[in-house]
This record gives C-alpha cells, structure tokens and sequence, in this order.
C-alpha cells in the first residue's frame, strides 16, 4: 500500500533553544522596539544555527530568528541569490 507522507521538519532544536525558556516578548517585539535582548539570549544559544536555518527555510518574516531580526534575514536572503 502506498501512503503519501509528507516529511515534517526535526524541530528538538526548539524544545532546547534558549528562547523556549524566556518570554516571546523579547524575540516577537512591538515595531520600533529593541531586539538587542533577544539577540544577546540568541548569543548564548546552541541551537542559533539550526533555529535560523530553520527561519530561512520557512521564510519566517517576523521576530528574531537565530539571532537576526527581520531585515538581517531579508538582507541575507538577498545577499544569498
């Protein structure tokens, strides 16, 4: 019997991310708000490269990721091309 399956993304990385144990605020922050405490917990973080690589692979548009904001991203997606 075939079954199609579609493959789901390992996401452990995200139960042991720095960020699961501190409050969205700091890495979802209002417009105009400072990122600079999300990216210094980002900093301390092992799991930095898998979360953004998983923000770029899902094309996340929103926060920090990785320890780049929105614009990072966005300029190192175009930078990438």
């Amino acid at each position: 019997m075939y079954t199609d399956t579609i493959p789901t993304p390992d996401l452990g990385w995200q139960r042991e991310a720095l960020c699961a144990q501190t409050g969205a605020e700091f890495f979802f922050p209002e417009p105009g708000s400072s990122v600079r405490e999300a990216k210094r917990i980002c900093g301390m973080c092992d799991m930095r490269p898998a979360c953004l690589d998983y923000a770029l692979a899902n094309d996340e548009r929103f926060g920090v990721w990785g320890g780049l904001s929105e614009k990072e991203r966005l300029d190192l997606r175009r930078t990438a091309r």
